[in-house]
């Protein structure tokens, strides 16, 4: 598989603080590729190593296949970067942030201007774009931000956070323009602390903890990790024993009960049997049943199961 970005070994320390532990990371060109984790787990260490901004103290780690140590430029004439906090002007309007971005990128004043243009076309800023960013909403100042980022039509967009702060309706805004950016051929590195983004945008994603990747995979298969979960509400409590044995049957493992003594929970941690055939199992034991629900795992599901094994693994014996 062709890897847009790739990362071996990567380790960064800041004094006693260890940011990243041997990072490795293989990112699929034309995707989006989602970076999870807690604060402080290595993110946002891991985009500026990947960036240029940080050296790493060991490892190796390329970016549209240049070498992030040794050719730094290189890297930097094909990525884009849009960090946690809009790098825009108020003072400036949205065209003139975009011509300004646009000289400091060596466009020249007549390219520069005109990549303003027709990136303002694109992305729906035009009627705003002669306006201050000081009267633009969070949203728009962000999407400003990112398209300031694709003036030199980066093979790799960087990500960092990019939703942070933001209302719904902005939310989905960022998400609609990192689709398009996906869909004409970019690839996307996106770190986020939103678990229902990377559900959204990314196709694959890695969860990193205490500066190392702990799991990887795409949604789906990170979610089967943990499997669903059924409960059953039973008519009465002469209908619990043989609800429990069915239940046991198929999970492979005895249900818990609520303190009320008449719903059962069981957790599968592969395949869940359809609902009807688990109704009609249920049926033919001869429970009576007032209510039967199916709860798939979310990626915050998956999110908080992996990261509280890994802090039980750091805890001395």
């Amino acid at each position: 598989m062709n890897h847009i970005v790739s990362a071996e070994g990567l380790r960064k320390r800041y004094g006693t603080t260890t940011a990243l532990a041997g990072l490795d990371l293989a990112v699929p060109a034309h995707t989006v590729y989602g970076l999870l984790g807690p604060n402080g787990a290595g993110k946002s260490t891991a985009v500026r190593v990947l960036t240029t901004l940080t050296r790493p103290d060991a490892g190796h780690a390329t970016v549209a296949g240049h070498d992030v140590v040794r050719r730094p430029e290189r890297v930097r004439s094909s990525i884009g970067l849009a960090g946690q906090h809009a790098a825009v002007d108020e003072r400036l309007t949205g065209r003139e942030n975009l011509r300004l971005f646009g000289r400091l990128s060596r466009l020249g004043r007549r390219g520069a201007a005109a990549r303003a243009d027709e990136l303002l076309a694109r992305f729906d800023l035009a009627d705003a774009a002669d306006r201050l960013v000081a009267t633009y909403s969070g949203g728009m100042r962000r999407r400003v931000d990112l398209v300031a980022s694709l003036l030199t039509a980066p093979a790799v967009l960087f990500l960092d956070e990019p939703t942070t702060g933001l209302d719904p309706r902005s939310r989905l805004e960022i998400w609609a323009t990192v689709r398009e950016l996906v869909a004409d051929g970019t690839s996307v590195l996106l770190t986020t602390q939103y678990l229902d983004e990377a559900d959204q945008l990314a196709s694959a994603v890695a969860v990193i903890d205490h500066g190392r990747v702990i799991a990887e995979g795409s949604p789906a298969a990170l979610k089967s990790r943990i499997g669903s979960q059924l409960d059953v509400e039973v008519a009465d409590a002469s209908s619990v024993d043989s609800a429990r044995t069915v239940l046991g049957t198929l999970a492979g493992r005895p249900p818990e009960t609520d303190p009320g003594g008449l719903r059962l929970s069981v957790a599968f941690p592969g395949a869940t049997p359809p609902l009807p055939e688990i109704v009609r199992m249920l049926d033919n034991a001869g429970a009576v049943v007032r209510d039967v629900g199916l709860r798939h795992p979310s990626l915050d599901d998956v999110f908080l199961s992996l990261t509280e094994k890994a802090a039980r693994s750091e805890v001395p014996a």
